[in-house]
């Protein structure tokens, strides 16, 4: 009996050093973060740092995780021989020729992964960004399952299937409320039409539900949410309870994450996991009124969510949380980043790639030798003392 309780503790602490949520960074160029008009005003300034710089920041920061929404070949290319898994992007206006088309889902292919893989460590490809967001300007919908197939389709082609394919969802065009996350569910139609046949593919490919968060759009839109309570900060009655489960919250994003794992759940698959693709809070910028857009303020949540992810205690409705999660961004841009985020600023770096907050965001346990050693020293040590006992009982027993 003895032996028994001693692995299960022992294996148990195994099990929670490897369970961490990793940490990353997007990284986007100019050219994706911003309209024309801006896009032109930033090409008459200074120009983008190279790539080689980019990947030198990211290394230098211990991040072992990139986002890379425009998946510029010299980017991917400069990742090459690191530690650095990326996360690829395709832009919607290419879905409808891959959707139609499987030789220019392979034509992508070819520019973006197979010079470079596996030296460069690619591990998702998002096929399109927040498509649902599109349709007041143009309607991707129609392409979006035909296009992710034909791409995961291409990639076994060439004979890769450890690259999984799926999409990225904005959290306000998809999930009906956050408040409370046990009432989730996702916006119809797409919720049939789309998302339920795009998680049995997921489910099928062994593939992630991708979702862009950030609370600090949700506070902006609701004046009953405290401030203290979308920054992670541990203030008296800084709580919400979702009175349907008897759930308590002390943070907002983790109402936003169990509200998709509850949306999820809905449809029945709740086994995937959920990457956050995007999160983060303005530094700056914005629209006139934006006061809680600053740097005290973003360095406040940054330093809580890497701290709650750190943790290893995950979400009040998943104990494994979320498996990764994206900060947006790695650096602020001149002109404050285009229309999409309304000029604001989200880098964790300026414009001249100084550092903005002091915030270790390495994945700690998750990424560190001497913990993989001592995690593989405690499961020998565990294996062999419970034979140990085991001896010893039967001895007793005897």
């Amino acid at each position: 009996m003895a032996s028994l309780l001693f692995i299960s503790l022992l294996l148990s602490f195994v099990a929670l050093t490897s369970s961490l949520p990793s940490i990353g960074v997007t990284y986007s160029s100019p050219s994706t973060t911003t309209t024309a008009a801006a896009a032109a005003a930033a090409a008459a300034s200074t120009p983008p740092p190279p790539p080689d710089k980019i990947s030198t920041a990211i290394t230098a920061l211990k991040i072992h995780a990139v986002r890379l929404p425009d998946a510029d070949p010299s980017l991917i290319k400069a990742f090459a021989f690191t530690n650095t898994s990326l996360f690829l992007s395709i832009p919607n206006p290419l879905l409808p020729a891959i959707a139609a088309n499987r030789s220019l889902a392979l034509a992508w292919l070819y520019k973006h992964v197979l010079p470079f893989y596996p030296r460069s460590k690619i591990a998702l490809v998002s096929v399109g960004n927040a498509v649902l967001d599109s349709v007041a300007e143009e309607d991707f919908t129609p392409y979006l399952l035909p296009a992710i197939r034909n791409l995961h389709l291409a990639l076994h082609e060439l004979g890769i299937k450890k690259i999984p394919v799926s999409t990225t969802f904005s959290f306000f065009s998809t999930i009906t409320t956050a408040f409370p996350p046990s009432s989730a569910e996702f916006q119809q139609p797409a919720g049939d039409l789309i998302l339920k046949p795009l998680l049995q593919f997921l489910e099928d490919t062994n593939s992630s539900f991708l979702i862009n968060l950030y609370p600090y759009n949700l506070y902006r839109l609701n004046s009953e949410i405290p401030v203290g309570f979308a920054l992670f900060q541990d203030y008296p009655f800084n709580f919400r309870d979702d009175l349907v489960t008897g759930v308590r919250y002390f943070n907002l994003f983790d109402m936003m994450a169990d509200a998709v794992l509850t949306s999820m759940a809905v449809m029945g698959y709740e086994s995937i996991p959920v990457v956050v693709a995007e999160t983060g809070w303005p530094s700056g910028g914005g629209e006139a009124g934006e006061v809680e857009a600053n740097e005290a303020y973003a360095e406040m949540y940054l330093r809580g969510l890497v701290r709650h992810l750190k943790s290893g205690i995950g979400t009040p409705l998943k104990k494994d949380g979320v498996a990764e999660v994206y900060v947006y961004e790695l650096m602020d841009h001149e002109n404050g980043g285009g229309d999409k985020q309304r000029g604001r600023k989200w880098g964790i770096l300026s414009e001249n790639m100084t550092r903005k907050y002091n915030v270790d965001m390495s994945d700690g346990a998750k990424n560190s030798g001497f913990m993989a050693i001592f995690t593989a020293f405690i499961f020998v040590f565990a294996t062999v003392w419970g034979i140990f006992f085991a001896i010893h009982d039967l001895g007793v027993g005897n």
